[in-house]
């Protein structure tokens, strides 16, 4: 059923985006980019990739939380390497690297599991502050109020979440858990805890946002000129987008469900040749900047070897 799930997913989309395409064909092919365009791009590639380093820095945030002694540069070096893998099916491999690694490291299985865990949680809340920000810039009057509560508990649930008066109840039970499993005869000591509530990180995980964001504003800019008050707009789109693109089963990398919600977002606001041409440029600068990551840190992991 789930797989089943995900092709009615991803069918769906690229219907809807392959339409969308066909209904804009001769705008899309009118779009030109001059040398300055090509620029911008250029830098809205550098922006992303910047944004995935500072990811992987913030992930070493996360285990230092945990009480964990890591090494930033060869954290990040794993974090960059592993990312690209979120686009094979099943979405978790990128994880599981990460975990992997840090076993690898001398990490606990717990930390390494816990931390790939708190990671999107972070990023979920950074994503929904944001569209509770800016989520006036692209809904409706009748609909703004209802979205803004639903958005309003939503992150609540998830702040409480990461708090550890109710995260680390739940890792001592599922250690516990484990522990029993193992056919354990005396009670386990717990190996690590949250002693403070995550900010550090979650402040780290805005900064990914608005750096994607960043991004995305960059590439609509190339190809047609935008105001500063259109930049609100671009924000919450971009952040909405990307949510439903993270937690939408079926997208790996969010593929298609990105594209097809930042579309429907912003045809009502700008060109929808622009809009389209402007979100399938952005996946292929996501896609070499996190190739280009990936690549970097293999270099300067082989560099440091040699």
């Amino acid at each position: 059923m789930k797989q089943f799930l995900r092709w009615i997913i991803l069918g769906g989309t690229l219907f809807f985006l392959g339409k969308a395409l066909k209904d804009n064909w001769i705008g899309v092919t009118a779009i030109r980019i001059d040398g300055v365009g090509w620029a911008i791009i250029a830098i809205a590639t550098g922006v992303t990739l910047l944004a995935h380093t500072w990811a992987g820095w913030i992930w070493t945030w996360i285990l230092q939380e945990l009480n964990q002694s890591v090494s930033s540069p060869q954290f990040i070096q794993v974090y960059l390497k592993t990312n690209i893998a979120k686009y094979l099916p099943g979405n978790i491999w990128h994880h599981y690297g990460r975990i992997v690694a840090a076993k690898n490291a001398n990490i606990s299985a717990g930390a390494a599991t816990l931390s790939v865990l708190l990671e999107p949680l972070l990023m979920l809340a950074a994503a929904l502050i944001i569209i509770l920000l800016c989520s006036s810039q692209f809904t409706t009057a009748n609909t703004n109020l209802v979205l803004q509560i639903l958005q309003f508990l939503s992150l609540a649930v998830v702040l409480c979440a990461i708090h550890p008066r109710f995260l680390n109840p739940v890792i001592r039970f599922l250690y516990r858990l484990k522990a029993k499993k193992s056919a354990a005869t005396t009670q386990p000591t717990i190996p690590f805890n949250l002693k403070k509530y995550p900010l550090r990180p979650l402040l780290g995980e805005l900064g990914f946002m608005g750096l994607r964001a960043t991004g995305f504003i960059l590439t609509m800019s190339a190809l047609g000129s935008l105001s500063a008050n259109q930049i609100p707009l671009l924000l919450g789109a971009f952040s909405c987008a990307w949510l439903l693109g993270f937690v939408i089963p079926g997208a790996p990398g969010g593929l298609g469900v990105f594209e097809a919600t930042a579309y429907q977002l912003l045809q009502h606001h700008f060109p929808s040749a622009l809009v389209f041409s402007a979100i399938a440029l952005y996946r292929l600068i996501s896609i070499l900047a996190e190739i280009a990551g990936a690549a970097l840190a293999w270099l300067d992991e082989h560099l440091a070897k040699s």
